[in-house]
C-alpha cells in the first residue's frame, strides 16, 4: 500500500536541524589498529565518509603494551613502552582521523582486582595506586604533545573510562569510586595542559539519570570545571540470544529522544554548567555485537531518522561502530553476524553506510534547513535544495511517495537520487541467496560488494509558476539521498540527445 506525502516549501521557511554527523565514530579495541583488515576498513569509511574523531576501548589494556614495571635496588619502579601506541595514532592521522581518547582499561599490573571483561580479557577495576595512574595519565599526553605538537594534541577529547554504571566495566558500578578516578584524572590532565578539554562520566542507558546528575552534584560540589559531559544512546529492548545471534524489539524513538532530553535538562539545572556540551560517545540500534539488524536495511532506515534529531540536543554522536574487525564477545564465524560495523569483513559496505555518506553530503554542502519532518530532511543552498528521506518497517505504510514543491530559483533542473532499500543496496539479502557462506570465496565477496551500493537516478524537471516538484518513493526501509540543481541543458555544436538515442540505430534493409 502506497500513502503520498506532501510537503510544500514556501519562500523563507526554516527548521532545526543540527548536523554533526562526522565529528566521532567509534572503533573496537585500539589493539585491533595494528591489523591489516582494520586499517583497510577504516581507510574505506575515511575516504567515502570521513569522520573527525575515533573513539574505542582499551587505550591502557595489556595488549597496548603501555604500562610496564621493572626493579631497581629492590624497588618496583614503572615505566612507559608507546611503542605499539605511536604507531596506532601515526594510522589515523594518516587517514585524516583524531582520537577522541578514552583512558581505560586498567593495565593488570597497576589494577586492584583481577574482575575481566570480554574476549580480549579488558581489567575493568580501579588502580591500586591512584598516583602510579595519573603519572601513567600525565606521561602520556605529555608524550603526545613531544611527539605530535602541543596545538595539535590538546585538541584531542578526553573521557574518562567507559560505562561506569555497569557492573562489569567498574567494579562494584562503585559511583563514588568513579568520581575519585575522574577527579584524579580530570587533576592529571589540566596539570600537563589547561587546555586539554576533559569529559564524563561516559555511562550507558538505564541509570544515567542518576548518575549524570550525581556526576555533576560531585563536579559543583569539588569545583571542577569539567568541559563536556558523555553519555551513550541504543534503541532496543532486551534482546534474545539464539546461538551466536541476538534479536530485540525496538523501542519507541519517541522515548529515546525524550531520555536524551532529559540528560539536557539536568544539565541546564546547575546554573555553572547551563549549555555544557553533551557528547554522545556510542550511539546505535542494538547494544550487542551479535544484533541481527546492524546488518540490514531496517538499521540505516532507523539511524536516518536518529541523525535527523540528535543534533538538536547534543554537540555529537558517535556511532559504534566504523567496522566489524571488533572481538568483544569473541572472533565472528560469518561476515553478516550482527556486528556494529558500517563496514562488514571484506571491506563490505552495509546499507547503514550509505545513511552516514548522505548525511555527510547534507553537511559539506553547506545548506540551511527549509524543512524537517519524521520521514524527510531538506535544506536549500547554493544550487538548489539537497536532503534525505526515510521510510521505517513497523512505523507507518509499507511504501511512501513523497511529493516535495520547492521555490524554483531557475527554469530548469538536474535531479539526482541514490537510493538504498531491500531492493537496491541489500548486501544481507544477497548473502543469505548465496546460503549464507561462512568464509567468503573471492567471487562471492566481490558480487557482494557490487551489490553494496545505491542505486542512482537522475532526470531533468522544470519549473512550473515558481515552483519545482519532484517525487521520492521510499519502499520499505528505504533512504534516499536527493539533490535538486539549477541546470541548463548545453549542448555541443550538431548534438541533439533525443535523437541519439531515438533515431542514431537505424538500419536498411538490401
Amino acid at each position: 500500500m502506497m500513502e503520498e506525502i506532501r510537503i510544500a516549501v514556501k519562500e523563507g521557511d526554516r527548521a532545526c536541524f543540527h548536523n554533526h554527523v562526522d565529528y566521532c565514530i567509534g572503533t573496537g579495541r585500539m589493539g585491533l589498529a595494528l591489523t591489516k583488515e582494520y586499517q583497510e576498513q577504516l581507510k574505506l569509511v575515511q575516504d567515502e565518509i570521513g569522520f573527525q574523531h575515533i573513539r574505542g576501548h582499551g587505550l591502557f589494556s595489556d595488549d597496548m603494551a603501555i604500562y610496564q614495571e621493572y626493579e631497581e635496588n629492590g624497588v618496583k619502579r614503572a615505566e612507559y613502552n608507546f611503542t605499539y601506541l605511536d604507531r596506532v595514532m601515526d594510522s589515523y592521522l594518516e587517514v585524516g582521523i583524531r582520537p577522541f581518547l578514552e583512558l581505560g582499561f586498567m593495565p593488570k599490573k597497576l589494577a586492584k582486582g583481577t574482575q575481566e571483561l570480554f574476549y580480549w580479557k579488558a581489567n575493568t577495576t580501579p588502580p591500586k595506586d591512584y598516583g602510579e595512574w595519573c603519572n601513567m595519565v600525565r606521561a602520556l599526553l605529555r608524550h603526545f604533545m613531544e611527539r605530535y605538537g602541543a596545538e595539535e594534541a590538546v585538541s584531542w577529547p578526553i573521557e574518562v573510562w567507559n560505562e561506569p554504571n555497569l557492573w562489569g566495566f567498574w567494579e562494584g558500578a562503585d559511583m563514588q569510586e568513579y568520581f575519585r578516578l575522574f577527579h584524579c584524572t580530570f587533576e592529571a590532565v589540566k596539570e600537563v595542559d589547561e587546555r586539554f578539554q576533559v569529559g564524563g562520566p561516559a555511562v550507558c542507558g538505564g541509570s544515567d539519570e542518576k548518575w549524570i546528575r550525581a556526576f555533576i552534584e560531585y563536579c559543583q560540589e569539588h569545583r571542577l570545571p569539567v568541559d563536556f559531559i558523555t553519555r551513550h544512546h541504543y534503541t532496543i529492548e532486551q534482546p534474545v540470544e539464539e546461538g551466536h545471534y541476538a534479536y530485540a524489539a525496538l523501542m519507541n524513538p519517541k522515548d529515546g529522544f525524550a531520555n536524551l532530553k532529559t540528560s539536557r535538562d539536568i544539565i541546564d539545572s546547575f546554573p555553572e554548567y547551563k549549555g555544557l556540551p553533551i557528547h554522545i560517545t556510542e550511539f546505535n540500534t542494538s547494544y550487542t555485537p551479535k544484533g541481527v539488524i546492524h546488518d540490514t536495511n531496517l538499521n540505516a532506515a532507523l539511524i536516518a531518522q536518529q541523525l535527523s534529531r540528535l543534533g538538536d540536543v547534543c554537540e555529537s554522536y558517535s556511532y559504534w561502530t566504523f567496522g566489524d574487525v571488533f572481538e568483544e564477545l569473541g572472533v565472528p564465524f560469518t561476515p553478516f553476524h550482527g556486528g556494529f560495523g558500517l563496514v562488514a569483513e571484506g571491506g563490505i559496505p552495509k546499507p547503514t553506510f550509505w545513511t552516514f555518506a548522505f548525511y555527510k553530503k547534507l553537511q559539506e554542502s553547506g545548506g540551511e534547513c527549509v524543512h524537517k519532518d519524521d520521514h524527510t530532511v531538506v535544506l536549500k543552498y547554493r544550487g538548489g535544495y539537497l536532503g534525505a528521506a526515510w521510510n521505517i518497517a513497523g512505523q507507518g505504510p509499507e511504501q511512501i511517495r513523497v511529493k516535495l514543491s520547492l521555490p524554483a530559483q531557475g527554469e530548469e533542473y538536474a535531479v539526482l537520487q541514490k537510493i538504498v532499500d531491500e531492493e537496491t543496496c541489500n548486501p544481507l539479502k544477497v548473502w543469505h541467496d548465496l546460503g549464507e557462506p561462512a568464509h567468503l570465496s573471492r567471487a562471492q565477496r566481490k558480487l557482494i560488494r557490487e551489490a553494496a551500493v545505491p542505486l542512482v537516478q537522475t532526470e531533468r524537471a522544470k519549473a512550473e509558476e515558481g515552483t519545482i516538484c519532484v517525487e521520492l518513493e521510499l519502499k520499505k526501509n528505504g533512504v534516499v539521498y536527493f539533490e535538486i540543481n539549477e541546470n541548463r541543458v548545453n549542448s555541443d555544436r550538431g548534438y541533439d540527445y533525443r535523437r541519439a538515442v531515438s533515431e542514431a540505430l537505424s538500419y536498411e534493409r538490401k
